[in-house]
C-alpha cells in the first residue's frame, strides 16, 4: 500500500502546537473523526490504548501512533510537523517532532502491518526527515513522504 493511497496534501500539518502527549492523541483525534466520519472517542480510546501497551516515539524524535478502529472505512495517515518537540516516553528518551498517525479498519492486519512498515521506513530516511524537519510549506513535506515511493 502507498502512502499517497491513505494520505493527502490535507493531511500534511506543520507548527501544530501541542502541550503534551495526551493533548497530541486528542488533536489527532479530532482530525481523524472530521476527516473520516469516525467517533472521535473511539479514535482516542484506540489511541490510547496502544500506547499503553509501549510507546509508539521509536526514536530519532519520530513517533507513529496508530491503531484499528471501529467506524474506520479505509486506512488515514495523518503528519504532523509539532512547533516545538513534546515528551512521548520514546524508546531513547528523546521528544517528538515528527509524529505520523495511522488509522485503519479492524481486520485485515497483513495491510496495516505493511502501510506501518512503509512509514516506519520512509521516516527513518535522513533525506526524507531533513526535508520534513526544514520545509517551510506541508506541500514539500507531502511531496517527501507520499510521492516519491518505492
Amino acid at each position: 500500500m502507498k502512502i499517497s493511497e491513505v494520505m493527502r496534501p490535507d493531511d500534511v500539518l506543520i507548527d501544530v502546537s501541542a502541550a503534551s502527549k495526551a493533548n497530541l492523541l486528542q488533536l489527532m483525534s479530532n482530525r481523524g473523526a472530521q476527516v473520516l466520519g469516525a467517533d472521535r472517542s473511539d479514535i482516542v480510546g484506540a489511541l490510547e490504548h496502544r500506547e499503553k501497551l509501549g510507546s509508539t516515539g521509536f526514536g530519532a524524535g519520530i513517533a507513529i501512533p496508530h491503531a484499528p478502529v471501529e467506524g474506520v472505512a479505509a486506512p488515514f495517515a495523518l503528519l504532523i510537523r509539532l512547533a516545538r518537540p513534546i515528551a512521548f516516553e520514546a524508546i531513547d528518551d528523546r521528544p517528538v517532532d515528527v509524529i505520523c498517525l495511522i488509522l485503519t479498519p479492524p481486520g485485515d492486519q497483513a495491510e496495516y502491518l505493511k502501510l506501518l512498515s512503509t512509514i516506519s521506513r520512509k521516516l527513518r530516511s535522513s533525506e526524507t526527515l531533513k526535508t520534513i524537519r526544514s520545509a517551510t510549506d506541508a506541500g514539500q513535506i507531502y511531496a517527501a513522504i507520499a510521492m516519491c515511493e518505492d
